[in-house]
């Protein structure tokens, strides 16, 4: 009895404790599935992605009489995902006949205006745009064509998506996406169990995971809500929060989500997330316009990203892309001689240096540095902001090619050890736009920006500031004298400082222009130490240079460290005329709306006197006819009038080359990352890069008209005694001021009546201008 009793005893203590434990349990997976719960609702419902700001190219504008021909427009269009057709009916496509280019546009908001797609017949021979006729026949004028998306400021974990709604997604995907991923996506309520039990067979007998049978709803759940890691209790989890996720919202908005959130590739260290931006990476086009083939190639990838990488597998992706339209034509989402046709047709992937998702990271980080001043980072990379730039494609691609060509050109031709790098960053003047930033040879690669962040010693770039400052005290011209000898310069260190010409001779006398064209240093550092060296420090200041100048005697020679964008900034006064115009990467911002939120305007500042800038730019014209820019003339169209300076660092660190024409200004700096010698002056390196991007632009040449108070006159560039066409050796054109009167070049002199019909000419050019 007592033994009974004990065992009834016991036996009320284990189910009393076997109760307690399942209590606990239950309540305990009951509080977990109210925290996934919770976290779902949270988190998903209302969903908002992390938005990073998409970033826009200049847009191309089409006009009458621009000099675009058919074949530039049909490449342009190429390069912005239009597709050529044989019946135009849909926006993104066009047709060619001949000289005739009719296209539909993209229905895009501009930062100022909504433009939806219309017909558009441009006539366009060799020679530019003749006509532009929209489809009522009615002449357009001028038109804008749908910008290039050049990349996104995403933030620092990389993941970057453009959000597509259900209306922009093409009908065939979700159809292949159920077929090839969860043929039970409308049945099951979030878990397969078929499948989760095929797929646990084979684990079980593999002992790893290595299979899985998720969802799509699994899918989205580990994309959206949990790591990366295979373990039963994250499969656990995730087959929970599936369940909860179908609870709480349909099927459509699932798909939707699945459709915008799940990993499709990588571009450096930006994860491509979603079929928005995934046709924009592999097809450049947006979703919309996706054709069967395109579909099928962007499903085949969802099984593995890395795995059937179209540009490093093509073989293996096109296997995949085809298995998928098997499986589409299979189960009846396509017709048998649609998919045949579609397995035909190449996997047609753009470059990934041309499409147009594509990352410019030089020009970014521009943008981003402007953007910082007014948005804070989470608005840049969550906010879902569209921002303008100022980029042209067109420039930048050609500056890009450029660097990289004459880069490979001077190792193999100077047999370097190791491989140089350069900077090019162009601008154009009057509105101070930034329309390329080149910050290395590998322009793709996102690391350190030359262009902003590289201060190198600019070596002859910093002679232009000087004679500006000599210009302006009115002390000095053109045809000024100075001495080009032996300079010795006492330092506080009781040491004493004696500059060179770089071929260690001397000579003489020189004119200012002779003196800056050769860029002769001994007759820079006197006029430099004449005016004073305060003067000249003071000169940076005002053409914008955001810092302190030392007051020593080597900046006279370029012992300033100083950035390619910073070099463009100053040499952009001397273009302007003497204003000032901050260079600006970005035109306007809009919301996620499309509401404007800030345009960048433009602002202009008088900073030098602008008939002392009329004089230095005749005189850096010079530079190009006469001194150390004349080898850009093997690669300039005849006649273009542009000017320029060389720049070489100590011990042929640093080449440099900056120069500006009419509308554009460009500088170019080659030299090694650790600083050591590359053998190169500005003349033989940088310059051929700068004259080769000059000549890809559709550039005007340098003009302006001569300022009251000047007359040009002619003087040997040797001497700067006064001449005339005929009389002298190596005659030029100069400004000068109205009182200065030279002495004449032998057998030069300049009798009475030249003299009067010299001055009866220039009243009468008073006159006319």
């Amino acid at each position: 009895m007592r033994i009974s009793k004990r065992l009834k005893k016991y036996r009320r203590q284990i189910w009393s404790g076997l109760a307690l434990v399942f209590g606990a349990g239950l309540l305990a997976l009951l509080v977990w599935i109210f925290h996934l719960d919770r976290t779902i609702t949270t988190q998903f419902e209302g969903r908002r992605w992390t938005l990073p700001a998409q970033v826009y190219a200049e847009p191309t504008e089409l006009y009458i009489g621009s000099t675009l021909s058919a074949d530039a427009i049909e490449q342009e269009l190429q390069r912005l995902g239009y597709r050529r057709v044989q019946e135009l009916k849909d926006p993104g496509t066009y047709r060619r006949r001949g000289a005739q280019i009719e296209l539909i546009n993209r229905r895009f908001r501009f930062w100022d205006a909504l433009q939806e797609p219309q017909k558009l017949t441009i006539s366009a021979p060799a020679r530019g745009i003749q006509s532009m006729r929209n489809g009522r026949g009615e002449d357009v004028p001028i038109f804008r064509l749908d910008p290039l998306l050049i990349g996104s400021i995403f933030p620092i974990h990389g993941e970057d998506r453009v959000v597509v709604r259900p209306d922009e997604v093409p009908r065939l995907l979700p159809a292949a996406l159920k077929v090839v991923e969860d043929r039970k996506f409308y049945s099951h309520h979030g878990v397969d169990l078929g499948a989760i039990v095929r797929a646990a067979l084979v684990n079980l007998r593999a002992g790893e995971i290595q299979q899985g049978g998720s969802t799509l709803t699994q899918q989205l759940v580990k994309s959206y809500f949990l790591d990366s890691r295979r373990t039963f209790a994250r499969k656990i989890e995730e087959a929970m929060m599936a369940v909860l996720l179908e609870i709480h919202f349909d099927k459509q908005d699932l798909m939707n989500a699945y459709i915008n959130e799940i990993y499709l590739g990588q571009d450096g260290r930006r994860a491509i997330h979603g079929f928005g931006l995934a046709s924009q990476f592999y097809f450049g086009k947006p979703a919309a316009e996706l054709q069967l083939h395109e579909v099928a190639l962007l499903v085949a990838i969802v099984r593995g990203p890395s795995y059937y990488d179209p540009r490093r597998h093509p073989k293996r992706a096109r296997a995949r892309r085809d298995l998928v339209l098997e499986l589409m034509a299979e189960h009846g989402v396509v017709d048998r001689d649609a998919a045949e046709r579609a397995m035909e047709r190449p996997l047609g992937i753009v470059s990934s240096k041309t499409q147009a998702g594509g990352y410019y990271p030089a020009f970014l980080d521009l943008v981003r540095r402007t953007l910082r001043r007014d948005y804070r980072d989470e608005d840049l990379t969550e906010a879902g902001l569209r921002i303008f730039s100022t980029l042209d494609p067109y420039a930048q691609r050609e500056a890009e090619k450029a660097l990289t060509q004459e880069l490979e050109r001077l190792e193999k031709a100077r047999k370097q050890k190791k491989p140089l790098e350069g900077v090019v960053v162009i601008t154009r003047p009057q509105n101070g736009e930034v329309i390329a930033v080149v910050g290395g040879r590998d322009a793709g690669f996102e690391g350190f920006n030359r262009a902003l962040d590289a201060k190198r010693s600019i070596g002859s770039l910093v002679k232009p500031v000087i004679y500006l400052a000599a210009l302006e005290s009115g002390r000095y011209h053109a045809a000024s004298i100075v001495e080009d000898g032996p300079v010795e310069v006492k330092l506080s260190n009781r040491q004493v400082w004696r500059p060179q010409n770089i071929s260690h001779e001397y000579y003489g006398p020189v004119p200012l222009v002779r003196a800056l064209s050769q860029s002769l240093n001994l007759a820079t550092v006197r006029l430099g130490l004449e005016i004073g060296l305060p003067n000249v420090t003071q000169e940076f200041q005002k053409l914008g240079l955001e810092r302190e100048v030392p007051q020593l005697p080597s900046v006279l020679l370029g012992a300033l460290d100083v950035s390619p964008f910073e070099v463009a900034q100053l040499y952009n006064a001397f273009a302007n005329g003497g204003f000032d115009t901050r260079l600006r990467a970005v035109r306007a911002v809009l919301d996620a709306e499309g509401k404007p939120l800030k345009a960048f305007g433009l602002e202009v500042t008088p900073v030098a006197d602008p008939t002392a800038v009329y004089q230095l730019n005749q005189m850096l014209v010079q530079v190009m006819e006469h001194g150390t820019g004349r080898g850009a003339r093997a690669y300039l169209p005849s006649g273009l009038v542009v000017a320029g300076k060389s720049g070489t660092s100590s011990d042929y660190r640093d080449s440099w080359f900056a120069g500006f024409s009419g509308s554009h200004l460009a500088v170019v700096w080659i030299g090694h990352d650790d600083n050591t010698p590359t053998g190169l002056t500005g003349s033989s390196g940088s310059l051929a890069v700068w004259a080769r991007v000059m000549r890809s632009l559709e550039t005007a040449s340098l003009s302006a008209s001569l300022p009251e108070g000047l007359e040009e006159k002619w003087i040997e560039f040797r001497t700067g005694l006064e001449a005339r066409p005929g009389c002298g050796e190596d005659i030029i054109r100069v400004p000068l001021p109205l009182d200065v009167e030279l002495p004449p070049a032998d057998g030069c002199e300049v009798g009475v009546f030249d003299s009067i019909g010299e001055r009866a000419r220039q009243w009468w050019r008073g006159i006319v201008r």
